[in-house]
């Protein structure tokens, strides 16, 4: 309907406006009403523009990786509140999208002579105090090279990559490098239980040997069953949004761009989700 009202507004020069309005038949109040509503109309327009602007920063900010929900959430946390449905409204208009994840390989190698250790976590992917829940997993990144592996230990709490290490092999040294790194940095507590899949390298006696010498408890999910480790799953998709899905050069390359990912934009500046205290940046979501 707005397309006849503005037809209306150019041609009434030409012709007056109740014979336009006959000849569309439309309402003619309405049709005035429309006219002179324009002002306004210009006004929101230029509001929506400069909504536009800011979204499409946010988004480069964040690696064209945020969709809706963290969009909303960045003007909020500065205390500005925009309506959710105006930004998911705005964001196709301009071709604003988040990036989309695509199916990956499996690395996972479970060692079924490994005694089978208790899943503690029982897909409650949450933890109200830091340095309680830390999940890893592993992943592998293509190189010129050859593969490059990354093993990561994430906060529940936070979500901040508290521990990480990456290697041209997936062997057991890997994931213990990780490990020794969270507790070292992430102030890992007495107790806390480590959650991870049942890959050989979380079933293999040195880790095993680690977790009690580190005083942890040793969580695994079922063979086979990603959503028994949602939470690491989860972050590796955000990774491979941020950092692009291609073969790096070498694994130099590829070392510095997952670094710069998890170190400058990801633990630093995304928004992670608390449970209780919702979008938050900074690794203690009760601080401001």
């Amino acid at each position: 309907m707005s397309e006849v009202y503005a037809f209306t507004e150019a041609e009434k020069t030409t012709h007056g406006v109740a014979f336009l309005c006959r000849l569309r038949k439309v309402a003619r109040a309405s049709c005035h009403a429309w006219l002179a509503a324009g002002k306004n109309r210009a006004l929101r327009q230029a509001a929506d523009q400069a909504l536009a602007h800011e979204i499409t920063l946010i988004h480069l900010a964040a690696r064209k990786t945020y969709g809706v929900p963290r969009i909303h959430a960045e003007p909020r946390r500065l205390r500005r509140y925009v309506n959710r449905k105006r930004i998911a409204r705005l964001m196709p208009d301009r071709g604003i999208q988040s990036s989309h994840r695509r199916k990956r390989c499996s690395l996972k190698r479970p060692d079924k002579k490994a005694p089978p250790a208790p899943d503690l976590i029982g897909r409650d992917f949450h933890a109200s105090v830091p340095g309680t829940r830390p999940a890893g997993d592993i992943t592998f990144l293509p190189t010129a090279e050859s593969w490059l592996y990354l093993a990561c230990r994430l906060d529940l709490a936070t979500r901040e990559v508290v521990g990480n290490a990456m290697a041209d092999h997936h062997r057991a040294s890997l994931v213990l490098d990780a490990l020794k790194m969270a507790h070292g940095r992430g102030g890992l507590r007495p107790g806390c239980i480590a959650h991870s899949d049942r890959g050989s390298e979380y079933t293999s006696a040195d880790f095993s040997r680690e977790i009690r010498e580190l005083g942890m408890r040793q969580s695994c999910g079922r063979i086979r069953s990603r959503l028994d480790n949602a939470a690491a799953e989860s972050f590796w998709a955000l990774l491979k949004d941020g950092i692009g899905t291609r073969i790096w050069p070498d694994r130099a390359t590829a070392c510095a761009e997952v670094f710069a990912f998890i170190e400058t934009l990801y633990n630093r500046r995304r928004l992670r989700k608390h449970k209780v205290h919702g979008y938050h940046p900074s690794r203690n979501p009760t601080t401001t």
